[in-house]
């Protein structure tokens, strides 16, 4: 393990690497974004702290250019930052839009691959579409029979799959709303999370279960279980890491970050450190690092690196 980060006074819910490695973000239920240096030089000594959402935040996005950072809060809202000059703004300087229209806790966000588009998931159990310059919703999409717990876009934008308490996933063409292919559809497990593979062909999906499982797109079939965390509570978010070779991370209510072997399934390894659920990792794009947010017992970022060979 690298370093613990203590910036935050309540749980952190979110940690994400930028787009083009020089920054991490975490958020947190104490309301703030903070945002570290995160080239492998740095000191992650926060940079900034941006604030000014009412209540806690669930998640973080960032801009492919990584210039703006988006945030989804559970006071209804996402706000827009923009973190090109992070010295010497304030976070009203900083905060560019404000985007308002659920009517419950955002619990998820992420831009499309252009970045003109933002998709969120609330609790109000809508998927919108939000188009980034007018700051305004483009299309409010009935998702879901219960929260929504995730969203994320296909590498060419055109298509997003969302997640949901009610036991299902669902892929949504972002031009007209229309839902494309329903890849779950029971009541239990609820789904906790999905995101499209870096090539766009494979799903990766989290159920309350303490299962991953991969998912080929074009088919429908999965392909891949992944299993030997824990993760029957929280919405944990997992990903690819592809610096070194191809593996899959997560988070578990364990207190740990497990690593397997994306062909070979098999846990290759399982970091310790943290003192309550990891909810969030996050691969840096091209070094062999990790990061991970710990709940309310643990509140920190702890920085791994990353050598699971």
């Amino acid at each position: 393990m690298a370093r613990s980060l203590s910036a935050h006074t309540g749980a952190v819910s979110c940690v994400k690497f930028s787009n083009d490695g020089r920054l991490l973000a975490s958020a947190s239920l104490d309301r703030t974004v903070v945002v570290y240096p995160a080239a492998s030089s740095s000191s992650f000594s926060p940079l900034a702290t941006l604030s000014g959402h009412q209540e806690g935040i669930s998640d973080l996005a960032w801009s492919s250019d990584s210039h703006y950072l988006c945030s989804a809060s559970d006071d209804r809202s996402l706000r827009i930052w923009d973190v090109r000059n992070l010295a010497g703004a304030s976070s009203d300087d900083r905060c560019v839009k404000i985007l308002r229209g659920h009517t419950s806790f955002v619990f998820c966000a992420n831009f499309n691959p252009q970045s003109n588009l933002i998709a969120s998931g609330a609790f109000d159990c809508t998927v919108r579409i939000w188009d980034v310059k007018a700051g305004k919703c483009v299309r409010a999409i009935d998702a879901h029979d219960l929260p929504v717990t995730s969203v994320h876009f296909i590498k060419d934008g055109s298509i997003v799959v969302s997640t949901s308490h009610d036991g299902s996933c669902k892929i949504w063409d972002v031009a007209s709303g229309k839902c494309l292919k329903v890849l779950i559809d029971d009541k239990t497990p609820a789904v906790s999370f999905a995101k499209f593979s870096p090539n766009g062909k494979f799903i990766l999906v989290a159920t309350l279960d303490d299962t991953l499982k991969l998912c080929n797109y074009s088919t429908g079939k999965f392909i891949k279980i992944y299993t030997g965390h824990v993760n029957r509570t929280y919405c944990i978010t997992s990903t690819f890491s592809v610096t070194n070779d191809k593996y899959i991370v997560s988070g578990s209510e364990d207190n740990c970050v497990y690593i397997w072997d994306l062909q070979g399934k098999n846990v290759l390894q399982k970091l310790e450190g943290h003192t309550d659920t990891v909810i969030s990792v996050s691969c840096h794009p091209t070094e062999n690092k990790i990061a991970s947010a710990g709940l309310q017992n643990d509140r920190t970022v702890r920085i791994w690196t990353q050598d699971p060979a």
